[in-house]
């Protein structure tokens, strides 16, 4: 029979001061115990510094704080896939960013200038007299952003907002107009932006005819407008991009 030589791997033992012939399944077994130690131990140490930030969820962070929190996360997993670097050059960085986090806070607190400086301000978007377009690309936000915003509040149509004002850690308060009269179905976005949507022309059963002539009633373009939205009952609401929103009725 011929025996087949057993595979080593070379690694000094510095306790011993020298080097180690090791079998490599050997090698393997240790190198994938530490891995698992390891990352246990520094997701349990990133977890514990999380909560010590006393946020809960992505939503509630600053622009400064979710910059550390990605910070940390890249840092971790140098150590978590790297048996060679030492855990303490992972953690030491953490703790490091998580002090710079505490001190920022504290900062916060007592100067308002550093406050907008770092987290800004919040932004109105939308007023009684309709979408604000310069606040949106202040924001470097769409018009399909803010709908998309205001569906994640239940409304479906800027008809029903009186106030919409984006919080400085991008979540959108929203105030309703009660006056104006709830959609019984989600209304058809036409014109977004200065631009037809032909699908939904097609999905409303309007024709374009029906749109120019919406916009030639108020002297506007079809690049001039920044919203037009029509309920399926006829009902349909024009933002200009420049000027007070108008609220009609296609028949």
């Amino acid at each position: 029979m011929i025996s087949h030589p057993r595979a080593f791997v070379i690694r000094f033992d510095p306790s011993r001061a020298r080097f180690l012939n090791i079998p490599l399944s050997r090698a393997h077994n240790t190198d994938m115990l530490t891995s698992f130690v390891r990352t246990l131990l520094i997701y349990a140490f990133l977890l514990a510094i999380l909560r010590l930030m006393g946020k809960k969820q992505l939503g509630e962070l600053q622009p400064f704080e979710l910059a550390i929190t990605l910070v940390a996360a890249d840092l971790a997993c140098i150590p978590m896939s790297d048996t060679q670097v030492p855990i303490v050059y992972g953690l030491v960085p953490i703790f490091t960013l998580f002090l710079i986090e505490v001190a920022i806070t504290l900062a916060l607190k007592k100067s308002m200038f550093l406050r907008r400086a770092i987290n800004g301000k919040p932004v109105i978007v939308i007023t009684p007299d309709g979408i604000d377009g310069d606040a949106l690309a202040k924001l470097e936000m769409t018009v399909g952003d803010l709908n998309e915003a205001l569906r994640s509040k239940d409304v479906f149509s800027p008809a029903n907002v009186r106030w919409a004002i984006v919080e400085t850690n991008g979540d959108l308060s929203v105030i309703t107009d009660d006056s104006a009269p709830s959609p019984r179905d989600i209304p058809f976005t036409l014109i977004c932006d200065g631009k037809h949507m032909d699908d939904n022309l097609v999905k409303s059963e309007i024709d374009r005819s029906a749109v120019n002539d919406i916009l030639q009633a108020n002297s506007l373009k079809v690049k001039d407008a920044l919203l037009l939205s029509v309920s399926p009952g006829g009902e349909y609401y024009l933002q200009p991009r420049h000027g007070k929103r108008v609220i009609g009725s296609v028949l």
